[in-house]
């Protein structure tokens, strides 16, 4: 490097979900840090060991070869007590009064950090960013939630070594998404961890509209660091848009591609799916596949699984997980995209920019008030129910089969266009570079500039 060159900024992206992952905020956490690489950043991720998500929460082998090679991850353990199976490692407690066991770990959790599960991991995660720095000097730190401990890596580095940061909100921290009521205490522990980290933040990142106005109106001084930065769909990932009808011998096929937690209504649209069929028509010997997680952990949810077997006689299916890496081979089987979405006005999903790539018609099975609406409603295929009544997800699923056998090329190219806004390279781009203008001084990075 040159005498008068300044080295490419060196960011730390913190990511507890990071490759091999299979959680929804996985995708956001490699394209982020993999946008930053691309930027001319130096980056470094910190994450939990590959062991934990195998262990755990499940993973996706494939989506490790999607980091851009510049990208160093660092991985340091994560203890997870409440998810651990193997008797041998037990405590004698635990095995012999599991009741005291759970009412202390409930304790202890929270004792460092007041987060379930999570808390016991900012001590690890301080220390890691402070070995981090030591070796590698940090320029800025990018901090990406939930978990909300992730935000105490960002914490330590501003308050020890004065390095700025962002907060990235994939959900909310103080906001329930899904009926607008305060998650923790006014004037609690969360509450004023989080208006101190915000005070000190040099930008904030909420994934819509409705949770970035919200944040903005409870914290209207900071209102101008508050940014929205859609989840957006990976255009390496993205299916390719079908520009043509299905041929008519073949019977239409449904498909959902997601994680199915509890909070999806999945026996709404079962009962109006089986409806739908029943009334012939497009939906004739019609199949509806569910494709992806049913619950947030690596074994299926046995109650979800139990409710589509009551449906299986009408061609609905569990299909099992999807690698990321098989998500365009599987959209190119549909003929209809089902966009099923747990209630709440402030819920967009990350699945929904994707969706409008293929083209496909698309029904919306979620309540009406969802921030899904705003993203879908110019959707030249956008099928929405009225309600979550049996009757109503019938109509919508009658009107998206005959649209899937009827819907010409031009409007099938006019939703490829539509699609082209929701890259997740132009929703990172702006931010990407807002934060490269905005370095000043010892943290200055120079276009081009290598270490």
């Amino acid at each position: 490097m040159s005498p008068t060159a300044t080295r490419a900024p060196h960011v730390l992206y913190v990511a507890w979900g990071f490759p091999p992952s299979r959680g929804g905020g996985v995708y956001r956490a490699l394209a982020t840090a993999n946008a930053f690489a691309r930027a001319g950043y130096r980056v470094t991720v910190l994450t939990a060991t590959r062991e934990t998500f195998i262990k755990f929460t499940g993973a996706d082998y494939s989506l490790e070869e999607q980091v851009d090679p510049a990208v160093e991850i660092v991985r340091i353990p994560f203890a997870w007590p409440a998810m651990e199976t193997d008797v041998r490692k037990w405590s004698a407690t635990r095995a012999l009064a599991p009741r005291l066991w759970r009412k202390q770990l409930a304790k202890s959790d929270v004792k460092d950090f007041p987060e379930r599960n999570y808390g016991p991991w900012r001590r690890p995660l301080e220390q890691a960013a402070r070995e981090i720095h030591a070796r590698n000097p940090v320029d800025l730190t990018v901090a990406t939630a939930n978990p909300n401990v992730d935000f105490m890596a960002a914490d330590v580095l501003n308050r020890e070594f004065g390095v700025p940061y962002v907060m990235d909100y994939r959900d909310a921290w103080m906001l329930n998404v899904f009926d607008g009521d305060l998650l923790h205490e006014e004037g609690g522990r969360e509450d004023l961890l989080e208006r101190d980290l915000l005070n000190r933040s040099r930008e904030v990142w909420f994934v819509n509209e409705p949770i970035r106005a919200w944040h903005a109106k409870r914290h209207p001084h900071l209102a101008e660091r508050m940014h929205v930065v859609a989840n957006g769909y990976d255009p390496e990932f993205a299916p390719d848009p079908q520009l043509q009808a299905p041929p008519e011998y073949r019977p239409l096929t449904f498909g959902y591609i997601g994680t199915a937690s509890p909070k999806v209504p999945l026996e709404p649209f079962a009962e109006g799916w089986r409806l739908a069929r029943s009334r012939g028509g497009s939906l004739e010997a019609a199949r509806a596949q569910l494709w992806g997680y049913l619950g947030f952990y690596s074994t299926p949810s046995p109650v979800l699984l139990r409710l589509l077997d009551d449906y299986a006689q009408d061609g609905l299916s569990y299909e099992g997980p999807v690698p990321k890496t098989e998500v365009k081979m599987r959209y190119g089987t549909f003929d209809v995209a089902l966009l099923i979405l747990g209630t709440g006005l402030y819920v967009t999903s990350g699945k929904v920019f994707e969706y409008t790539a293929s083209a496909l018609p698309i029904v919306a099975v979620h309540d009406p008030n969802n921030a899904a609406t705003d993203v879908l409603r110019d959707y030249p295929l956008w099928f929405p129910v009225a309600d979550l009544e049996p009757e109503s997800i019938a109509v919508a699923l009658q009107a998206a089969g005959d649209a899937a056998r009827n819907a010409d090329q031009a409007t099938r190219e006019a939703c490829r266009e539509f699609s082209l806004r929701y890259s997740r390279d132009i929703q990172l781009a702006p931010r990407v570079q807002a934060l490269r203008d905005g370095l000043t001084g010892a943290n200055a990075p120079t276009q081009g500039a290598t270490s």
